[in-house]
């Protein structure tokens, strides 16, 4: 059975003194490009099996604000304290214990382990954005693989694309 893998970065958060990063607020950009991502995943008609987060305050409102464009409760959310501040070895596992049911998983955390992850998952043959950052804030890459999620493993997955919210 083919698998899809959606890996997206949280949207640009503020950075207010004295508040802890873990608490970090979206910015009225990460805000809009949130909801960017959210509409190109409606129009093109992917509804995730399951969606995981991270639970730090900028991640949970980017998520919150995709589910929100694709109709998903946000009861439906599954916060994993685990993908904050995670390591792509982390990340892996997480994706390798999801449920045989989901055959569309959109993970939603942060850098650098999102992108070590999909240096891990793919040969990453794809050219490098202008700003040399495959997965900028708001920035989300599809990949698919074939097998069961416990067989997923460094190299088993196919770049298929990156998208980035349009900012014209």
């Amino acid at each position: 059975m083919m698998r899809e893998i959606f890996l997206l970065r949280h949207g640009k958060a503020d950075r207010p003194e004295g508040l802890a990063d873990f608490e970090r607020p979206l910015k009225k950009r990460g805000r809009q490009d949130s909801k960017w991502i959210g509409r190109w995943l409606h129009e093109r008609q992917v509804l995730p099996d399951l969606v995981l987060s991270s639970p730090a305050l900028r991640t949970l409102q980017t998520v919150e604000i995709v589910c929100k464009q694709l109709a998903i409760d946000s009861e439906a959310i599954v916060l994993n304290p685990d993908i904050y501040e995670a390591e792509a070895t982390t990340l892996l596992s997480i994706l390798k214990n999801c449920p045989d049911t989901a055959r569309k998983v959109l993970l939603v955390g942060h850098n650098p382990g999102l992108e070590e992850l999909l240096l891990k998952l793919t040969d990453c043959s794809e050219p490098l954005p202008d700003d040399a950052s495959r997965l900028s804030t708001a920035a989300m890459v599809q990949l698919v693989f074939k097998g069961s999620w416990d067989q997923l493993a460094e190299g088993g997955a196919k770049w298929v694309t990156l998208i980035r919210p349009d900012r014209k």
